[in-house]
């Protein structure tokens, strides 16, 4: 999983009032606080983070490591590595994850799908309630 030190950085901003139509591949670390109608995947050479912003709306396709979601988002999301949904994210697609967290709030109209692989070396899941 992303630790907060090894995250890339956000080196490029689509930036409220911006409008892209066709697809957008990005390196390291990409914001969008505008609309884009087209797919958005991060390079394969290197982890990557995506942020959609409160503001943003996409759609279509996006691919890349590390996902927060804090806005609308209208088509499948693969996040190879950490989802994280914020409470003002909205979804409508299936959306496949190695790692999720969602806040209240956050809504998905689709599947939920997490990626095998790797998931032996994961921890067991704890319950709050088993703790006391």
């Amino acid at each position: 999983m992303f630790n907060k030190k090894k995250q890339p950085p956000i080196k490029s901003l689509i930036a409220q009032g911006t409008r892209i139509e066709g697809n957008v591949l990005f390196h390291d670390g990409l914001r969008v606080d505008g609309d884009v109608v087209g797919d958005i995947r991060a390079s394969d050479e290197q982890p990557s983070i995506l942020v959609i912003s409160e503001l943003a709306s996409v759609t279509g396709q996006i691919h890349a490591d590390h996902v927060i979601i804090n806005g609308t988002v209208k088509g499948p999301v693969f996040a190879l590595e950490l989802l994280e949904l914020q409470p003002k994210a909205r979804i409508e697609g299936d959306v496949s994850y190695k790692s999720l967290e969602m806040h209240q709030g956050a809504t998905i109209a689709g599947q939920l799908k997490p990626m095998t692989g790797d998931l032996e070396d994961k921890p067991t899941l704890k319950l709050a309630a088993n703790n006391a």
